[in-house]
């Protein structure tokens, strides 16, 4: 799992010790989480379980929770690859490509513990909203109290894989995982040549 996972090269700089750490104490995971284990959740839990797996690990060899914090942070982070959306929304059909293929692509990658609504049918051309009411990272990151530290550094994701496309304004106002009641999604096109400005999501 951790090969699918966005640590995989930071995985393959660790000592053979550590690895074998970290493997083993993913495989307890998969078992005290096997009520999210399905088809649909496999890639993000390859994720969650790396990260509350990682972070057990790096703190049993002298760490703060606060270094772990930033190492994983930063190497997730690094992980994401924005920039093929930022050539797909150069298209002229890029939202209603996003219309189709996003809830498409979410109804098989999203197993037990997640929840969405859509508006397809009252957005208008130039506009793609949705909200997801039940997240799986929320779900157990809360669980095991590691909330605060891990849940914003997923949210932050969206922000660097949507938040400078080019032509259209990426606007979410809240998430589960840092406090809101829903996370919120907002995709709102604009003309090439228009003058806009961009929101400052969460």
């Amino acid at each position: 799992m951790i090969g699918h996972s966005r640590y995989r090269s930071y995985f393959n700089t660790l000592s053979p010790a550590l690895q074998a750490q970290v493997l083993q104490c993913m495989q307890r995971l998969i078992g005290e989480e096997a009520e999210w284990c399905d088809k649909g959740n496999y890639g993000h839990l390859c994720n969650i379980l790396s990260t509350i797996a990682l972070d057990e690990v790096l703190q049993a060899t002298g760490q703060s929770p606060e270094e772990v914090q930033q190492t994983l942070s930063r190497h997730m982070w690094a992980a994401l690859k924005p920039q093929w959306m930022q050539r797909l929304a150069r298209l002229s059909f890029f939202l209603p490509l996003m219309k189709k293929v996003v809830p498409l692509g979410f109804r098989k990658m999203s197993g037990k513990g997640w929840k969405y609504v859509w508006h397809l049918d009252t957005d208008g051309p130039e506009e793609f909203h949705f909200e997801c009411t039940q997240c799986l990272y929320q779900q157990i990151f809360a669980r095991r109290g590691m909330l605060q530290r891990f849940g914003p550094m997923f949210c932050k994701a969206d922000i660097i894989n949507y938040g400078e496309l080019p032509y259209t304004d990426f606007i979410r106002t809240q998430t589960l995982c840092q406090g809101g009641e829903k996370c919120d999604f907002c995709f709102i096109r604009h003309a090439k040549g228009e003058t806009w400005q961009r929101t400052k999501s969460i």
